[in-house]
């Protein structure tokens, strides 16, 4: 009798501890399924031009802004330069913070007319800050390629815009790319790609405004061995702007990382001046 009863008591704490595991078990997997997940916010990176303005001139400078990704990129980036805050010591924004982006079309001839809400006329700017905000526009959205000229509208209306902001008027749009009047930074690159993977022959392209339109590239691995370096001439020289583009020869280690150095080289010394530093891969 006394081993039965054990028996029976034995059998009921197993019975208890089992029942307190599920439901610390169960506990645990509730507390799973109720966890919130994180969304993942897709960003991507978009060129702005914002103006600055010195005791002796006006020009514009050229940032690159991470933003949300959308279905349409010009649109947000036009966003951006409205909303967003310059981070080039002395560049503003022009256009008021208030001003609504309404629409933007592109049609097949690739001229994009933006429709902006009426608050983008009360700028207050001289003569020669509209010109350089005009073009602050146009360069920004002819980062697109399939953008070649923008035309402006307010509230629907072209004959709202035509004034624009009282001095230098719309009646020349539709207004093409301008780098003339972008003198910051001096380079910059737009291939490759910060971190992109390259390979012999990959293309290097970009824009400078440097003395005598001379363009020079080196390309490390990780421990600072040079596998490749050269140079390449920009389509206009200093004080102009110009494009330019070359290919990167060299012959692969193996595969690595390392940096890609694009500058020009001062005439006193030699030495790398406005360099751009590029992460870049290869096989």
């Amino acid at each position: 009798m006394k081993f039965l009863r054990n028996t029976i008591v034995l059998v009921l704490m197993l019975g208890l501890l089992l029942s307190a595991a599920g439901c610390k078990t169960g506990e645990k997997d509730q507390d799973k399924s109720e966890t919130p997940s994180v969304p993942i916010i897709k960003t991507t990176d978009v060129a702005v031009y914002y103006p600055k303005m010195t005791d002796n001139e006006t020009y514009l400078v050229r940032e690159v802004h991470k933003v949300k990704k959308s279905s349409n990129l010009p649109r947000t980036a036009l966003e951006e330069l409205i909303e967003g805050q310059p981070v080039t010591e002395g560049a503003r924004q022009i256009i008021p913070s208030s001003t609504n982006v309404l629409d933007i079309e592109i049609n097949d001839q690739g001229v994009a007319t933006v429709n902006f809400s009426a608050d983008v006329l009360n700028a207050n700017v001289g003569a020669e800050g509209e010109g350089v905000g005009i073009a602050s526009i146009v360069n920004t959205l002819t980062e697109f390629r399939n953008i070649k000229q923008v035309s402006f509208m307010v509230d629907g209306e072209v004959e709202k815009a035509m004034d624009w902001w009282g001095h230098v008027g719309l009646y020349k749009q539709p207004f093409s790319r301008d780098l003339s009047v972008v003198h910051e930074p001096t380079i910059w690159v737009t291939s490759p790609a910060p971190g992109e993977l390259i390979s012999n022959g990959s293309e290097l392209s970009g824009s400078a405004r440097v003395f005598e339109a001379t363009v020079a590239y080196r390309l490390k691995d990780a421990n600072a061995n040079v596998l490749a370096k050269g140079f390449t001439m920009a389509s206009e020289g200093a004080p102009g702007r110009g494009d330019f583009k070359t290919s990167i020869d060299f012959k692969s280690p193996g595969p690595g990382k390392g940096k890609l150095e694009v500058f020009w080289s001062s005439m006193k010394d030699g030495s790398d001046q406005d360099k751009v530093v590029i992460p870049v891969e290869w096989k």
